[in-house]
């Protein structure tokens, strides 16, 4: 369910608690829209490493990301304790997109919320590439059929 407020956790299969740091601030006293990006690039990375799905240095197949995009609703600044939720809207051949809300912690609606294309790679050749099995049958378990 999606209100001018954002989100609802309920929108949202998984969660990656993370925490704001010193540096995510801006000179306007909030998280600059950049480190939104960087916050979705380690929570969906967190997930699939927890997963035993991505060894960072070793996986044969990569995702490297080709797209992203950010919708704002409230500012969040540093100190705050932040969950990501994630879901997954569509798996291709070779890519998936995922969604993802940022919620501080104990938040009914999502404060931002963002997409991140992921598109699978041979790590040696950069050649695109089948998602392997493994990580297809995971990232089914985040859809909305999931």
């Amino acid at each position: 369910m999606t209100t001018s407020k954002g989100s609802t956790r309920d929108a949202f299969k998984a969660f990656v608690s993370l925490t704001t740091r010193w540096m995510d601030n801006d000179v306007y006293g909030h998280v600059n829209n950049v480190v939104y990006y960087s916050f979705f690039d380690t929570a969906v990375n967190q997930l699939l490493v927890k997963a035993d799905l991505l060894d960072v240095e070793k996986s044969a197949e990569i995702g490297l990301v080709v797209e992203t995009g950010c919708r704002y609703f409230a500012p969040v600044a540093f100190p705050s304790a932040i969950e990501i939720g994630l879901r997954v809207a569509h798996i291709g051949t070779s890519s998936v997109r995922y969604e993802l809300g940022l919620f501080t912690q104990g938040s009914e609606f999502s404060t931002a919320e963002g997409h991140f294309v992921h598109v699978y790679v041979a790590r040696d050749t950069r050649k695109s590439c089948p998602i392997p099995e493994k990580i297809r049958s995971f990232l089914k378990q985040l859809t909305a059929e999931g």
